[in-house]
């Protein structure tokens, strides 16, 4: 049975990304922050497809409570096959108006919270001689966005950490790849008015918005043996917006 661990699980995108892999029969180790009923109402739904789920709660941005999650599960599955780096916070505002505590979050999670899950987990992989690591971005870490300028910075910062260390990871046999979500239908849309919906879908060369089973298969895919020689990449699923 393989394992993975997926941050930033209990809702949206990374719920998705755990019900696809507990569908193919990996068992679960679920981190959340601040949404625990979500969190506890879908590792029961995990624990119906018949696998094991953990929960445990951790700030990915905490770099201690990021290595004791990663211990209290490396003792209790014994190894972690795959890591979902999906943990994110957003920020849409002017950059002059951006507090230095806002960057600090931002950036904490977003791109720190990547790098604390990789420092943890990889000396398991480099042991174990294989592993898969699939690291959430965004478009906007590729193009840049207006008023999300924070954002698109912690974004852009895991895309080339994932390039740098799919390089040095790759001789242990280890594959590290960079998924960048467009406009994904979740709660991080809820801002927004159906004609600010409408548009987007107008831009969207596909005609509809993005939606977290979209994202959940190409993570899946690149965990699975038909991505075995794929490494170092940087997958965009936006149905074209950023073309």
């Amino acid at each position: 049975m393989k394992t993975v661990l997926i941050t930033g699980a209990s809702r949206g995108i990374g719920k998705e990304i755990a019900l696809k892999f507990a569908s193919k029969g990996y068992d679960i180790i679920l981190n959340y922050n601040s949404s625990e009923q979500k969190a506890k109402d879908l590792s029961k739904q995990i624990e119906k497809l018949g696998v094991k789920c953990m929960l445990y709660k951790a700030d990915v941005a905490d770099e201690v409570q990021v290595e004791q999650m990663v211990n209290v599960a490396l003792k209790t599955f014994g190894r972690i096959d795959v890591l979902v780096n999906n943990a994110g916070v957003a920020l849409s505002k002017l950059f002059q108006q951006t507090t230095p505590s806002e960057v600090a979050k931002v950036f904490g999670v977003n791109t720190f919270g990547v790098i604390n899950l990789g420092r943890a987990v990889v000396p398991s992989m480099v042991s174990e001689k294989c592993g898969k690591i699939i690291n959430i971005s965004s478009i906007w870490g590729k193009v840049g966005a207006s008023m999300e300028t924070i954002y698109s910075a912690s974004k852009g910062a895991v895309i080339a950490f994932t390039l740098a260390l799919a390089k040095e990871l790759a001789p242990s046999g280890i594959s590290v790849n960079c998924v960048c979500p467009g406009v994904i239908d979740t709660d991080m849309l809820l801002n927004l008015n159906n004609d600010e919906k409408n548009d987007l879908k107008e831009q969207t060369p596909l005609n509809r918005l993005g939606t977290p089973e979209d994202v959940a298969n190409v993570v899946y895919f690149l965990a699975s043996d038909s991505a075995n020689f794929i490494t170092g990449q940087v997958i965009t699923v936006d149905g074209g917006f950023a073309l």
